[in-house]
């Protein structure tokens, strides 16, 4: 017989963790006497990150007493008490091994339904004091599971669990967890996953990435479950000689380079949307690392990029200034998944400033297949001195059947015209794209400043604009992603505190920054940190993919090793550390 050993609960605390203040509800302990169950968590319970705990589908967390005399062997802990993994309910039974999403359980007044495995993140291995405890749970098979409160009623240790009604397909919790989580997926458990109506959202999501994936790539292309959208591989490794075949200065402040392969090699025809990084500089002791996105989709003879002149941009002065035709600089091949998706719905291409490359060399492709599309461009700029592209762009909408434009100025000069060289002044927002009926129904691709995207995004959602149809490519470092811990002051990349470290070359490639690895660092993660080079990270080591990054060049090794491989050509920063030189793409 199931039994509800301990009832526990506890606000979210803010605790102190190397140096941050991290706002967590992981500490739980007992409470005597019957607890009222609510939809969103029991009373006298919170969950500090609502973004990631928390929520109908995850009220109640449930931990099995199994499960605690193992840990207390496999760890060498005797003083694991109710509470200490986080959850709400400590049992007696229900092993991940033998529940089931959607099985249903009476306890109490209360009835539950089983919705999915935990999702565990670092705040388990500080409460445990255990930093591998993440990745411990789910290579164990021993992750617990959430309920989802079907009716409200009280609770008390003691309390008989039933089981009322048993979830369909018959998938356990641990099956679950180890479909996401471990290799090879299989298709036709996928498929019975996403059959169960009781899988909350977020595992759905995943799950149905994994089986596209599944129709679409190789076993050996990483995880769309858990990383980032699925690319293709990078055509080649490292850098490769490219000869600057021709300078153009498009505007005052823009110029392209035409780069043709210098080592005999073709290079690789480029997804339209899809970027590389460049190595610049007189020697290699001076070099310059930075990301442009290809400005038109070529085949393998050539590439073009177009790059605007930023004050105090060192990289882009020097491609203004110094660089010159016939001279040599360092590619990495063409990589990234902000790209053109075939289908048949409206496009829209919105755009600001320099932002325009990436979509401009989609509209090109969009033009070189005459495609019968209902394309939308629309782009923002200062003014005509500023507006780069425009008579190109002109002529491949020439060439499209189906295609509307709207440029604006947000300060245009006297002699610029209105309904000729721009159609508003001001800026592309939601209200300008309500005003010339923009279809709600299409994909969108946007690319440009920080400020822009955010505002434009939450826009689209305003109108009704799936999320899923928002794709987004952002110039510079992505924002961060460090749950749970405090706000803090926005600090530009730096080269840490201290010494330089004896080991190899750890170049950041969109912070622009050159840091010698050392060995007070445990991964690449911690040294980014040290840098203050924006990361996004949750677990810390290697099971759930969001610190999943672009390794453009040298070799990592692994500690521990991730629980399923990254996307070919990305690495894992929360458990890599270098061997030799590397490029990151962060």
């Amino acid at each position: 017989m199931a039994r509800l050993l301990s009832v526990n609960v506890g606000l979210p605390r803010d605790v102190a963790w190397q140096g941050r203040t991290v706002h967590t509800g992981i500490w739980k302990a007992p409470v005597e006497g019957p607890r009222k169950v609510r939809r969103l968590n029991i009373d006298g319970d919170g969950q500090g990150d609502t973004a990631g705990h928390g929520g109908e589908n995850r009220a109640v967390f449930v931990y099995q007493d199994a499960s605690y005399r193992y840990w207390q062997k496999h760890l060498g802990r005797s003083s694991l008490a109710p509470g200490q993994f986080g959850e709400n309910f400590t049992v007696e039974g229900l092993a991940d091994t033998e529940v089931c999403i959607g099985d249903r359980y009476r306890i109490g007044s209360a009835l539950f339904e089983v919705t999915q495995p935990r999702v565990t993140c670092y705040r388990l291995g500080i409460r445990m004091d255990e930093p591998d405890m993440a990745a411990l749970l789910v290579k164990h098979g021993r992750p617990g599971f959430y309920f989802r409160v079907i009716e409200e009623g009280d609770v008390e240790a003691g309390d008989e669990i039933v089981q009322v009604a048993s979830g369909p397909e018959s998938m356990s919790v641990c099956e679950i967890n180890a479909l996401l989580y471990l290799p090879p997926h299989p298709r036709e458990r996928l498929e019975c996953a996403l059959r169960i109506p009781a899988l909350s959202g977020g595992w759905r999501h995943s799950f149905a990435a994994l089986l596209e994936q599944r129709s679409t790539e190789s076993a050996a292309a990483g995880n769309a479950g858990l990383g980032p959208a699925a690319s293709p591989p990078p055509a080649w490794r490292g850098f490769r000689p490219f000869r600057v075949a021709r300078k153009i200065a498009e505007t005052s402040s823009v110029t392209s380079l035409i780069l043709e392969p210098a080592d005999g090699h073709p290079g690789a025809v480029a997804l339209p949307g899809q970027f590389v990084i460049v190595r610049l500089g007189p020697s290699a002791t001076l070099a310059m690392t930075r990301s442009y996105s290809l400005s038109r989709p070529f085949d393998a003879a050539s590439y073009r990029l177009s790059i605007k002149r930023e004050a105090p941009g060192i990289a882009s002065a020097y491609v203004t200034d110094e660089l010159k035709s016939g001279d040599i600089v360092q590619l990495g091949a063409p990589r990234g998944s902000f790209t053109l998706q075939q289908g048949t719905r409206p496009l829209v291409l919105l755009s600001a400033g320099i932002g325009v490359t990436p979509v401009l060399a989609m509209l090109h492709a969009l033009a070189a297949e005459a495609s019968l599309r209902d394309v939308w461009w629309l782009h923002g700029t200062r003014n005509g001195r500023e507006h780069a592209f425009a008579a190109e762009v002109r002529e491949l909408l020439g060439r499209l059947a189906h295609h509307h434009s709207h440029v604006c100025y947000s300060t245009p000069d006297p002699g610029d015209r209105r309904d000729i060289d721009f159609d508003s002044a001001g800026h592309l927002d939601q209200q300008l794209l309500q005003a010339i009926n923009v279809p709600q129904n299409g994909d969108f691709y946007l690319c440009g400043p920080a400020t822009f995207m955010s505002d434009l995004t939450t826009g689209l959602r305003a109108l009704g604009v799936a999320p899923d149809r928002i794709h987004t490519e952002l110039f510079g470092a992505a924002p961060s992603l460090t749950p749970g811990i405090a706000a803090s002051q926005k600090v530009p990349a730096h080269v840490p505190a201290g010494a330089p470290g004896p080991g190899p070359m750890v170049t950041f490639a969109r912070s622009g920054l050159n840091v010698c690895w050392g060995p007070s660092y445990a991964s690449l993660l911690e040294l980014a940190e040290a840098c203050d080079v924006p990361v996004r990270w949750s677990c810390r080591t290697g099971v759930c993919h969001n610190c999943e990054s672009g390794l453009v060049a040298g070799d990592v090794s692994y500690q521990p090793d991730p629980l399923d491989a990254p996307v070919d050509g990305n690495v894992l920063i929360c458990c890599a550390r270098p061997q030799g030189d590397i490029v990151i793409d962060l």
